[in-house]
């Protein structure tokens, strides 16, 4: 099923807060995917939410962040990859990263930093890096709907108008806003339905 499908979701993507919290929702129910990371996946989101943002996030927030993430996805963990390490040849500071989907068994990473895992670094252990933009494509083609719900229910949250939302997630993932924008248009976009009934 689609929903039990298993993706390493990269540093640079959960801390992404917008990308983060639609993917985030895209795996909680009806979910479209199973996240899956690693403690040093997550210590460099925290690292980065208090010393590579502008303004930095509070500490109290980031440790919040990480006791929800905890929370909500249990199953998410990898652990015991360390050995693997040594045989890979990817870039060093995200070697952790391939080594976690290896141990997995995952074959899909979501990461911005596609130039850290070039295809003949991963091809021998049946792994692929996608751009955050391409898996979304991805689940957007598989389930429309559930797609568009979420991100209705992030505008909601967040006070805005969805046009204002897919703006603001145009900014690192442009194609696949563009996606949904097209499909809300005036022409018999096959999202003018489902918006009705949401």
């Amino acid at each position: 099923m689609i929903a039990d499908f298993p993706v390493v979701l990269d540093a640079c993507v959960l801390a992404n807060f917008g990308v983060c919290d639609l993917f985030l929702r895209l795996a909680e129910p009806p979910r479209l995917y199973a996240p899956r990371w690693s403690d040093e996946i997550l210590a460099e989101v925290r690292r980065t939410h208090l010393r590579r943002l502008n303004p930095p996030w509070p500490e109290k927030l980031a440790d919040s962040w990480q006791r929800e993430v905890a929370r909500a996805f249990p199953d998410a963990k990898i652990m015991g990859y360390e050995h693997l390490l040594a045989a890979l040849t990817n870039d060093e500071e995200d070697r952790h990263v391939l080594a976690a989907a290896i141990k997995g068994s995952i074959s899909v990473i979501v990461t911005f930093n596609l130039r850290h895992f070039p295809s003949a670094a991963l091809k021998l252990w049946h792994v692929e890096a996608l751009h955050p933009q391409d898996y979304l494509l991805t689940l957007y083609s598989m389930n429309p709907p559930v797609v568009f719900a979420k991100l209705v229910a992030i505008s909601h949250d967040n006070g805005s108008e969805l046009e204002d939302t897919l703006i603001h997630l145009g900014k690192s993932v442009p194609r696949f806003a563009k996606q949904i924008l097209d499909d809300m248009g005036e022409n018999g976009g096959p999202l003018r339905e489902v918006r009705k009934r949401l």
